[in-house]
C-alpha cells in the first residue's frame, strides 16, 4: 500500500473509524461482496464493449446497458462517462461530436481485436481488465 493511504488509514483510524469493530465474519462478507462487485465490473466492461461495435452516444449506451439489466449508472451517469473516457484514452475507442453537439462512441480497430481475444478466452473478463485497464 502506497505511503499516503497507509498514513490516511492511520489518521481515519484514530478519528473516525476508532469506534467500529468487525467480526470476522463481517471481514468476510465485505471482501465476498467486494469480488462480486469486481466481477461484475468486468461484465459490464464487456457489454460495454459489445454494444460499441456500432457507434452510440453515451445516453443511447446507458440505455441499452439498462435492457440488459445493469442498473449501475442509473443515478450514476458520471461513472459511465468516466469508463467511456478510460477506454478512449486506452485507444479502444473513437469518439466524435455530430452537430446537435452530442458525442458518438465507437470500438476502433484496437478494441474490436482485443474485444474478440476476449469472446475466445474462457477467462474473458479477466482478460479485459488486464488489457484495458492495467495495461
Amino acid at each position: 500500500m502506497e505511503d499516503r493511504l497507509k498514513n490516511l488509514r492511520k489518521s481515519m483510524e484514530k478519528t473516525t473509524f476508532n469506534q467500529l469493530k468487525f467480526t470476522e465474519q463481517q471481514r468476510k462478507d465485505i471482501r465476498e461482496k467486494i469480488n462480486k462487485q469486481n466481477e461484475s465490473e468486468e461484465d459490464i466492461l464487456l457489454a460495454i464493449m459489445q454494444l460499441l461495435v456500432l457507434e452510440k452516444t453515451g445516453f443511447e449506451l446507458a440505455k441499452y446497458l439498462r435492457s440488459r439489466g445493469i442498473q449501475k449508472f442509473e443515478n450514476n451517469e458520471g461513472l459511465l462517462y468516466t469508463l467511456l473516457h478510460r477506454l478512449e484514452q486506452s485507444g479502444c475507442l473513437q469518439s466524435n461530436w455530430d452537430e446537435s453537439a452530442a458525442k458518438h462512441y465507437k470500438l476502433n480497430d484496437k478494441g474490436r481485436k482485443i474485444l474478440r481475444k476476449a469472446e475466445k478466452k474462457q477467462t474473458k473478463k479477466r482478460f479485459v481488465l488486464t488489457e484495458l485497464l492495467e495495461g
